[in-house]
């Protein structure tokens, strides 16, 4: 009982932020599909403070307006290289899950995968102690890591 106590009273005063990128390259269309797990309040807070406006992901007045910045600051910090060439990554949509956005990305077809360049700092610019979870499957493959603000770049190679 004590230890329950401490971890009750530890998630209060020091909170964990993480966020978690899954990469899939799906070998029969072609396409990676990206989702990125955020939680919704602490997204919010950097979409007011980044684009000045009112965000309310839960209850958006304008889907389309929230759909756009969410759109934009992902794109601005979560960069994918395949293969040394940058992936264009296009929104799909956000939906929300308990207390986190799930946005949803795709690309254009992409070859054989050999190599994964990816950066990230969704976040960062939010809490210091923000980690970032990425998750990467090339041909069943699955290759993991956490970024811990500063640190925003891994290569995954298959």
């Amino acid at each position: 009982m004590p230890q329950l106590l401490l971890l009750f009273w530890l998630n209060i005063f020091h909170p964990f932020y993480v966020s978690v990128t899954e990469i899939v390259h799906h070998k029969s269309t072609g396409t990676v599909q990206v989702s990125v797990r955020v939680f919704f309040d602490d997204f919010e807070k950097v979409l007011e403070r980044k684009y000045k406006k009112k965000v309310n992901i839960l209850k958006p007045s304008n889907r389309e307006e929230i759909e756009s910045l969410i759109a934009i600051y992902i794109k601005d910090h979560l960069k994918i290289k395949a293969n040394g060439k940058a992936l264009d990554l296009k929104f799909q949509g956000y939906e929300i899950e308990e207390d986190a956005a799930w946005c949803y990305f795709e690309t254009p077809k992409v070859k054989a995968i050999k190599e994964f360049h990816i950066e990230n700092d969704i976040l960062f610019d939010q809490h210091s102690s923000q980690s970032n979870m990425i998750h990467a499957i090339v041909d069943g493959k699955r290759k993991s890591t956490k970024l811990d603000n500063p640190k925003k770049e891994v290569i995954f190679t298959y």
